[in-house]
């Protein structure tokens, strides 16, 4: 695999705290997203950008990995059990794929009746998803980006403080064209955003996969 670092950015967007974002991925290229000023979870999912019915699926991710982290190496698994996509590299030490994403009813459920109307990723997500002619039906367990989730032996986990400092960067090398859609988590209940949600990056880079 080429050196990523030594290959053309294509694109970079700074998105805000609290937005949505989306874009295709064709084979080859590779996703950096860049945790701007530390401790910000960043929800994403993936679909086969040629047929949105097969998607990113953490159940076969996890599988096939034999770890409960997505961590530098692992390979996302799609709903048809292709690799969608790899991370390549990654500066943080590991992210989460099985907590799922806020809403606005798990907000009530968890944090009271008063948190219902705030913003969630699930929201963000049926936003950005719309775009692409896809509904909250399309919506699966998603890859949690900076989040730390850590499982006990006993199966029980729950969302602690975020172990990414400014600047921790993930990437992920597409092995398909994948539409790539992304929450930036606006969650303020729990401590996975340090309780202070902030913008992240995204840079594209033209990189051959093989």
């Amino acid at each position: 695999m080429a050196d990523p670092e030594m290959s053309e950015t294509v694109y970079t967007r700074d998105i805000p705290a609290e937005r949505p974002w989306s874009r295709v991925l064709k084979k080859g290229q590779i996703l950096r997203i860049i945790d701007s000023e530390g401790q910000q979870a960043v929800d994403a999912l993936l679909y086969c950008a040629d047929d949105p019915a097969e998607r990113y699926s953490a159940q076969d991710t996890l599988r096939v990995q034999g770890s409960a982290y997505v961590e530098l190496g692992t390979q996302l698994i799609s709903s048809k059990g292709r690799v969608m996509a790899r991370i390549t590299a990654d500066t943080c030490g590991r992210h989460d794929t099985s907590a799922g994403c806020c809403s606005c009813e798990s907000n009530a459920v968890r944090f009271g009746e008063a948190t219902r109307y705030q913003h969630a990723c699930r929201e963000n997500f049926v936003l950005e998803l719309s775009k692409h002619g896809l509904t909250k039906r399309d919506i699966v367990s998603n890859l949690n980006f900076f989040m730390s989730v850590p499982i006990e032996p006993s199966g029980n986990f729950t969302v602690v403080d975020g172990i990414s400092a400014p600047g921790s960067y993930v990437d992920i090398a597409a092995d398909i064209d994948v539409l790539f859609v992304i929450s930036n988590c606006p969650q303020v209940n729990n401590p996975c955003n340090g309780f202070n949600p902030t913008a992240i990056r995204v840079e594209i880079r033209d990189t051959p996969l093989f």
